[in-house]
């Protein structure tokens, strides 16, 4: 036994932590379709040492005051649904569980706010303020996977964000344990002019500046109307031209997805609708007070017309809606020997969007044999891209270097552009080796706040290319 854990066992003496072999398996991978592959072949270079489950938030401090003191690596854990790998223990060590915290501490309706402890799973969460006539507005694809500290960490985007905005534009106040336990809690206030916001150092910093603890987030009354439509297109570039129309109107439907010809066929399977051939569907959705709803639905339609877009009913938008959290399309595929599936987002101003998307559908097709675009979160100034690459080869071994072949023409073809090369996923250890250069000189303050606020390097270590 490790010198290490003698000493932790005799400070942490509960139930609240293993190191069960099987446990220590189950957590040395994440949704990254890489590590998945790389399980699958036998490799396992992720296993974490032990595993520690807190059900209170002073046994977080704990810890970190210990692992700060003895230099141990601490990697935090929300539900491991992430897919670049930003959950994984690079240095072993300890792997922070942070599931059981996993409460509701305030519902704030007069100022219309939740505070929630890092822990939480979002569907939960969602359940929860449903019953009260209230609704986040954040759903990620993962929202039954994911939880609230994973959302901050991950600086995560969800399907509505055209009019709901990202999590940062959600969440107001953070409670945040430093590497050496200390607690900081930003200022909460509906806007506040202090200085730099401390709240965003710690929003995508996966894990690598603080363990967050709990979150101060707006809520929304459920919207009285909900309108739904298809609307399909002659052309992936009228399509784009249609969104950017529509953002920059001063519009801001709920949901706006517009999905290539070869994607659009699995989208329109949940519907029993066909597409025509070589159709690009856009989904619409607009929500909200009933006067409102129907006002904005109708001055979005009058502008995807005029780009082309024809309407072709609300079927396919309503069979989206019912399966938007479904991912079993890519999990089947990993889940076959040879079978790999990734999925990748960028995000582009309006004058490079285009030619991001057709290089990127070019360069990467003889990877795998179905490469699927389509564009769902908005702005005035631009709009994130999804590929999805599905294929399968002789099995999991030689599904690997498949993959990480992927991530280097994504990348390359990315940056390229001058694109973001991640939107909402993050960087995790499918993007490091990029980061540097995206971030150029800014990458130097990154690299001091962590000197600062974790000398010893244990928190996530190897993550956002930090020197440890």
């Amino acid at each position: 036994m490790t010198s290490w854990i003698k000493s932790f066992i005799e400070i942490f003496p509960s139930a609240s932590w293993t190191r069960d072999a099987d446990e220590l398996i189950r957590y040395s991978h994440d949704s990254w379709p890489l590590v998945i592959k790389m399980g699958q072949g036998g490799e396992r270079p992720y296993v974490p040492e032990l595993v520690f489950r807190p059900h209170y938030s002073e046994e977080v401090i704990k810890l970190l005051q210990w692992a700060n003191q003895n230099s141990i690596p601490v990697t935090p854990w929300g539900a491991g649904s992430g897919v670049v790998g930003a959950a994984l223990a690079t240095q072993g060590g300890i792997l922070l569980d942070l599931s059981n915290l996993n409460k509701i501490l305030v519902l704030d309706e007069t100022n219309m706010l939740v505070k929630v402890q890092a822990g939480m799973m979002g569907h939960h969460l969602e359940e929860q303020l449903n019953a009260r006539g209230y609704t986040l507005n954040h759903s990620p694809q993962s929202l039954d996977r994911s939880t609230v500290g994973g959302w901050i960490a991950t600086r995560a985007c969800g399907q509505f964000s055209s009019q709901w905005g990202g999590i940062e534009d959600i969440a107001l106040a953070l409670t945040v344990a430093l590497a050496n336990g200390e607690i900081i809690t930003t200022r909460l206030a509906p806007r506040a002019a202090l200085g730099p916001d401390i709240r965003n150092i710690f929003i995508g910093s996966e894990g690598t500046l603080g363990i967050v603890l709990d979150v101060t987030m707006k809520i929304f009354h459920l919207p009285e109307t909900r309108i739904l439509d298809t609307i399909s297109f002659p052309s992936v570039e009228s399509g784009l031209d249609a969104i950017r129309k529509v953002m920059q109107s001063g519009l801001r439907p709920f949901l706006i997805r517009f999905y290539d010809a070869d994607e659009s066929i699995f989208v329109a399977r949940w519907s029993g609708v066909t597409p025509p051939r070589d159709t690009h569907i856009f989904i619409l959705g607009c929500e909200g007070l009933n006067s409102i709803a129907q006002a904005e639905y109708q001055a979005a339609l009058q502008i995807l017309r005029s780009e082309g877009g024809v309407q072709v009913g609300s079927e396919i938008a309503q069979g989206w809606m019912d399966h938007r959290f479904d991912f079993s399309g890519v999990e089947n595929r990993l889940a076959k020997p040879g079978g790999f599936a990734e999925t990748i987002e960028i995000a582009c101003l309006w004058d490079g969007i285009l030619e991001t998307y057709q290089d990127l559908k070019h360069n990467l097709a003889p990877l795998a044999d179905d490469v699927l675009g389509h564009f769902s979160h908005a702005y005035p100034q631009g709009v994130s891209l999804y590929m999805i690459l599905l294929g399968e080869v002789e099995d999991a071994k030689t599904a690997e270097p498949r993959l990480l072949e992927i991530w280097e023409v994504a990348m390359r073809t990315t940056m390229e552009h001058g694109a973001a090369i991640s939107h909402h996923h993050g960087i995790g250890l499918a993007r490091q080796a990029y980061l540097r250069q995206e971030l150029g000189a800014s990458f130097d303050i990154l690299q001091k706040m962590k000197d600062a606020l974790d000398p010893q390097g244990i928190l996530n270590p190897g993550k956002l290319a930090f020197r440890r």
